[in-house]
């Protein structure tokens, strides 16, 4: 069985605490070979937890030619820059989330894979987490009829006072948070086209100038009408997901899927009455109907946590792509649409 040999990029709360501990966790497919950061203590702790070489700056990697993939996992102003010099280099890399602020940036790096010829994977591991799978199930299955608007919430309480609050560090909420709801909204809107992008963000609690609250709303004909929240001045959280539908609903947190539909061949016949509705004693009514409800749930299982499992899942997908030629799951064009929608967001003024 093939080892992918592996440098990490950063060992931050991405490079070490997703990458490193899920490469840790998988040794008949990944083996870190290498580590760079800029910190010593860093660096001493790889050399004594992965026994891997170390380094201080990445520069010294790109001429190897015993690496079978580089994972940025560096601060987010460093992902193009630093993915671009590995792709040209003749490296795969895999890139930590925001991939860039803008359109043209994901162009580059599209456009330098190719001519390479070597893999250029965006970790958007929100795509296989459980709950999100089973939405998509469900409304696939067409049970719910029309889907006409989805309500998405990634929201908490937090006044941030990180590197991550500055819009100089490519920091706020839509680019740390926002690449996973909209990876996940863009799928359920349709990859096919690019929605009409409205966008209101404020800066509020944090201690930089980068927005902590983000309302996105995603329309186009025949779409459904998809609604994004992603805040950190929410202090009653509610469900994950909402879905509105012409035969019923759908909520979620990330730990439950509860459906509610009922049969539209076994509704009741109504018709429009342009009449006043009367009930037997002739007192004015309200429209009723019996419609009868079936409701179903799905609990997220217990033996894996949320994050392990997904970061195990991109990575499977990851090593089928690098072993044996199987396509990316998650691709760079569908990850530059997603930027398109977040370049647009960043356009309009905080004040909006």
């Amino acid at each position: 069985m093939q080892i992918i040999r592996t440098a990490i990029i950063g060992q931050g709360r991405s490079g070490r605490d997703i990458h490193a501990a899920q490469l840790s966790r998988d040794p008949d497919h990944y083996r870190i070979a290498a580590v760079v950061d800029a910190l010593p203590e860093r660096r001493a702790r790889a050399r004594e937890e992965y026994g891997c070489e170390v380094f201080e700056d990445y520069k010294p990697l790109l001429g190897r030619d015993d690496l079978d993939l580089v994972v940025n996992a560096s601060p987010s102003k460093f992902h193009v820059p630093v993915t671009l010099e590995f792709l040209e280099a003749g490296h795969n890399v895999l890139c930590e989330k925001p991939l860039a602020s803008n359109v043209a940036d994901v162009d580059r790096l599209i456009a330098a894979s190719e001519k390479a010829g070597k893999t250029l994977a965006i970790f958007q591991q929100s795509r296989y987490a459980p709950y999100y799978r089973k939405i998509r199930e469900v409304i696939d299955s067409g049970v719910l009829g029309e889907i006409i608007q989805i309500s998405i919430a990634f929201n908490g309480f937090s006044r941030r006072y990180d590197w991550q609050t500055l819009s100089s560090e490519m920091g706020g909420n839509l680019l740390n948070t926002g690449p996973h709801p909209i990876d996940q909204a863009l799928q359920l809107f349709g990859a096919d086209v690019t929605p009409k992008v409205t966008c209101f963000r404020r800066c509020a609690i944090s201690y930089g100038d980068a927005e902590d609250h983000a309302l996105v709303i995603l329309t186009g004909k025949g779409r459904p009408i998809i609604q994004i929240e992603i805040s950190s001045v929410c202090r009653y959280p509610r469900d994950t997901y909402l879905v509105y539908a012409t035969h019923g609903g759908l909520r979620s947190d990330t730990k439950r899927v509860e459906w509610q539909y009922y049969d539209p061949d076994k509704a009741p016949d109504l018709k429009l009455t342009t009449s006043p509705i009367q009930r037997a004693d002739g007192t004015p009514a309200y429209c009723s109907d019996s419609l009868e409800w079936h409701t179903e749930e799905w609990q997220a299982p217990k033996d894996v946590g949320l994050f392990e499992g997904m970061a195990s899942s991109f990575y499977a997908m990851l090593y089928r792509t690098l072993t044996a030629g199987e396509p990316l799951e998650i691709t760079p064009q569908q990850v530059r649409q997603q930027i398109a929608v977040i370049e647009e967001c960043l356009r309009r003024s905080t004040d909006e």
